[in-house]
């Protein structure tokens, strides 16, 4: 199977070397835990009778797994992917199910969770990404000058903002700027210090994809009259966004969830909200879930979107 980076790899799950072990660990971890003889072993009673039935269970098990994976190497890369991910995903289901959760209290809930906390939420994120965006690209161009109190402020920026935790910085600007007469709101001091902080963080992301596209390019440009602000914007960023793009998004994601950090200036975002629901019947945990999962669809929503970018911008390098 050919991969992106045009390299085969061996299908080591394929040769019996990697194969054979693998099942006969399989056999004995389903061994291990009496399959086939779940009946004796709830009522306490396991003797040497019950051998052959564990023995024959476990080896039907993993037959049947290893026939399951014999027919799972040959379906279509992105089939293979998804039955992976319908298991795991099926596994957590299950493992949260095992909680005893109350349903009825998350149906109850989940609506204004929803309206409430998770529109706050993308509505912070939103800002703060674009925020921080702006930042980093005027971060980047200054680091790359030669422009000595544009270095001077770029390098002292990304060194403040990187070197502090998110949830000082926030404190210091909703708690530290009224003191200056500067007063502002939950939200605004949520959106501030998240576009600054990942702001300085970008920056030398940016200031990456825009070093490694050659230098003579830049050269090239000059010589045939082009302006330098169209220079960059026309021929250097367009080919940085194919490095700039995966650390990026990742970074977006990142931004999503310590957008949560927010709530403890008193912002009812998607955190704060479970968080006091929560507390209401005390069914913290029902909360939380449900925030979690929110929060892993709204980053998943991220990453098919960063693919999507991905792809663009890698269209003349793909094959």
């Amino acid at each position: 199977m050919q991969h992106p980076d045009n390299v085969d790899y061996p299908p080591l799950m394929s040769r019996p070397v990697v194969f054979a072990p693998a099942l006969a660990m399989l056999f004995g971890l389903l061994w291990y835990v009496h399959l086939g003889s779940l009946a004796a072993k709830q009522a306490g009673v396991k003797t040497l009778a019950d051998l052959p039935a564990d023995v024959i269970g476990a080896a039907l098990a993993a037959v049947l797994v290893a026939l399951a994976w014999r027919v799972w190497v040959r379906l279509a890369l992105r089939w293979q992917m998804a039955l992976v991910w319908l298991g795991l995903a099926g596994l957590l289901l299950y493992f949260f199910y095992s909680f005893d959760l109350s349903f009825d209290f998350i149906r109850r809930k989940i609506g204004f969770l929803v309206t409430q906390g998770l529109v706050t939420t993308i509505y912070i994120s939103a800002i703060s990404i674009v925020l921080a965006s702006l930042l980093a690209m005027v971060g980047a161009i200054a680091k790359l000058s030669q422009n000595g109190v544009a270095l001077g402020v770029a390098n002292f920026y990304t060194s403040l903002f990187r070197g502090t935790p998110l949830l000082m910085q926030l404190y210091m600007i909703y708690l530290g700027l009224p003191q200056l007469g500067i007063v502002i709101g939950p939200i605004p001091a949520g959106v501030a210090a998240l576009s600054l902080c990942y702001g300085a963080y970008m920056t030398e992301i940016f200031r990456a994809g825009i070093e490694n596209i050659p230098r003579g390019q830049w050269e090239a440009a000059r010589a045939l009259g082009i302006k330098p602000f169209d220079t960059l914007a026309r021929i250097i960023l367009p080919q940085a966004m194919r490095i700039i793009i995966p650390p990026t998004g990742n970074q977006f994601i990142a931004m999503l969830k310590d957008s949560s950090l927010v709530s403890v200036v008193g912002v009812w975002e998607l955190m704060y909200l479970a968080r006091t629901q929560g507390q209401t019947e005390f069914r913290h945990l029902e909360m939380m879930i449900t925030a979690a999962l929110i929060y892993w669809l709204l980053s998943m929503v991220l990453e098919v979107l960063q693919a999507r970018l991905e792809r663009h911008f890698n269209r003349a390098h793909m094959r």
